[in-house]
């Protein structure tokens, strides 16, 4: 058989083929496998020698994979974990990539291209990989910190811009073309525009007053038949269906449409499930749009304009990198949460392909600079792991050196000390608790409702912002950090309740704690049967383990139903 007639078959086969092997030898490299799938797309590219697949029947594939994509991303948006670091994620990510955004389209102008296709490039290297970030934090065991929330929320914002912006660029695609054809701009593309942004409001307004009930409906009747098959099938459909629903009805693109969708469907209490089931289908999916990006990138611009690709390069690296620090610092954070920032936005990925494919589509946007978007892309992803081994031994050199980042380090913050009018109860014989997450708020909770005055030492500054602003005591810091400790007098109080599962920092607290207040009463937490041996070994508190406690809690539940004696 002509192997011309089955392209999809050969295309598929040769696009998956290639990422597993680059995809491979990547990520023993230590590199992101993202990077591997790119390889493996200009591999049989048509800008290489060798074996050439399909474009039209990748770029469609491609278009799948963004929805599924998107749809993923949706699907795992949180809106509280944003809020919980609003203050800094929302003014930093748009300030950020407004000044990005400015120096790619500047030095794009520079080169002599036009306004909006300096726009379209700008913005395309202003927005990090969500995909790259999280591999990088969750390598280092650093995704579930202060730290690890600010970059995903930060990064969540520049997600959200970036679906802004998609929606707008069919509109600008019409101005670009007026302004290039001397007509100026058409009297009636105030209202295309006005059409286009009142789609997405009904859209958005359709998802959130019946999607929401809609979707959870359908997922409960096929659970109830008890097949896996149709469940996966559910999910898939109900993504790509939406996807292609929203861009033909309301005229929205896919990605948006897939994103709200995914965000709907996390309503439901299906959603773990749904994000397991189509995880295999939307991560192979994904992997063909790294792919189909892939082979869309010309080798020959590294050679031919190198100085255009240092350029980019350093955008995106030094230029983003040092506004999002400074944007950090700015906002009286430490200088370990400014480099972890930084170094997160020190790459571009996903969203970058996505404006940069459509502004090729739309005609907003050249060839070369969708070929500069991807050398950059490549190089910055390479060198991202790189970044992040360096923040540790450059933040010691630095503070080392520099009298000036020690004082950057160490300068006071309003919230990491209680206010002098605080009263006396919260001083002498109170309750420390660290850590105000699920369970820490519960303890806060019951202490409050027996009238226990109690103070949190948290590290997430915008919940001690929230704390204080309802006038209950609380403290900014690792509480692995005597001086932590010390403001929130631990010296004076009766208890410590760390209620964060953490072993290492645990053992540091209890030990500062001790030193500070010989005689105070300690209780931790564990969600580990190896770490509660080992705290109750070591004599470090009065330990409780989760599943012990829940078992317990669940027993005496049963017992009181039949036999309400034993239970007593």
């Amino acid at each position: 058989m002509d192997h011309h007639n089955i392209s999809l078959i050969t295309t598929i086969a040769s696009g998956f083929g290639l990422a597993l092997v680059f995809g491979f030898l990547a990520e023993r490299l230590k590199l992101p496998a993202l990077l591997g799938y790119l390889l493996a797309g200009i591999a049989i590219g048509p800008f290489t020698p060798g074996f050439v697949a399909d474009v039209q029947i990748a770029s469609q594939l491609a278009e799948i994979g963004v929805m599924l994509l998107m749809f993923g991303v949706g699907l795992h948006f949180s809106l509280n974990d944003l809020l919980s670091v609003r203050r800094i994620a929302l003014p930093g990510a748009v300030v950020q990539m407004g000044l990005a955004t400015l120096l790619g389209m500047g030095m794009a102008m520079w080169w002599g291209w036009g306004v909006f296709s300096a726009l379209i490039f700008g913005l395309s290297l202003s927005c990090a990989s969500t995909v790259v970030l999280l591999k990088a934090l969750e390598a280092r065991g650093v995704l579930e910190t202060q730290n690890g929330r600010i970059a995903v929320g930060w990064l969540v914002v520049e997600d959200l811009a970036t679906i802004l912006v998609l929606v707008l660029m069919p509109p600008l695609a019409q101005i670009m073309e007026s302004n290039t054809n001397g007509g100026g701009i058409p009297a009636g593309l105030i209202w295309t525009v006005g059409q286009t942004l009142l789609g997405v409001a009904v859209f958005i307004a359709v998802m959130l007053v019946l999607g929401r009930r809609f979707l959870p409906w359908v997922l409960w009747q096929i659970a109830r038949t008890g097949s896996r098959e149709l469940f996966t099938l559910s999910v898939v459909a109900a993504a790509i269906s939406i996807a292609w629903g929203a861009a033909e009805l309301f005229s929205v693109s896919f990605a948006l449409g897939a994103f709200f969708a995914g965000m709907v469907m996390r309503e439901s209490k299906f959603s773990h499930r749904a994000a397991e089931e189509s995880l295999p289908l939307r991560d192979a999916f994904s992997v063909l749009f790294f792919v189909s990006v892939g082979m869309l990138f010309d080798p020959q611009v590294i050679i031919q304009q190198p100085v255009h690709v240092l350029g980019v390069v350093a955008i995106i690296i030094v230029g983003k990198s040092l506004a999002a620090a400074g944007l950090v610092l700015a906002f009286r954070y430490p200088l370990n949460t400014a480099m972890i920032v930084s170094a997160s936005l020190a790459q571009i990925g996903e969203f970058s392909f996505i404006l940069a494919g459509l502004g090729v589509t739309l005609g907003m946007l050249p060839q070369e600079g969708m070929n500069l978007v991807l050398a950059g892309a490549l190089i910055s992803i390479a060198l991202n792991p790189l970044l992040f081994a360096s923040i540790e031994p450059a933040s010691k050199w630095v503070l080392k050196r520099s009298a000036f980042a020690r004082r950057l380090n160490a300068r006071e913050d309003p919230f990491a000390e209680l206010p002098m009018s605080t009263e006396r109860k919260y001083l002498h014989g109170q309750v420390v608790i660290v850590g105000y997450g699920r369970v820490g708020r519960r303890i806060a909770n019951a202490l409050e409702a027996h009238d226990i005055p109690y103070v949190v030492a948290e590290q997430n500054r915008e919940r001690v912002e929230d704390l204080r602003e309802r006038g209950m005591a609380a403290v900014y810091g690792n509480a692995t950090e005597p001086e932590v400790l010390i403001q929130a007098h631990i010296a004076n109080a009766a208890m410590l309740v760390v209620a964060t599962p953490d072993l290492l920092n645990v053992q540091q607290m209890v030990d500062n704690a001790r030193k500070l207040n010989p005689e105070i009463e300690i209780v931790l937490r564990t969600h580990s049967e190896d770490e509660m041996k080992f705290l109750r070994d070591e004599k470090l508190g009065d330990v409780f383990f989760g599943e012990e406690e829940l078992a317990k809690g669940m027993t005496s539940h049963v017992l009181q139903r039949f036999a309400p004696k034993a239970a007593a």
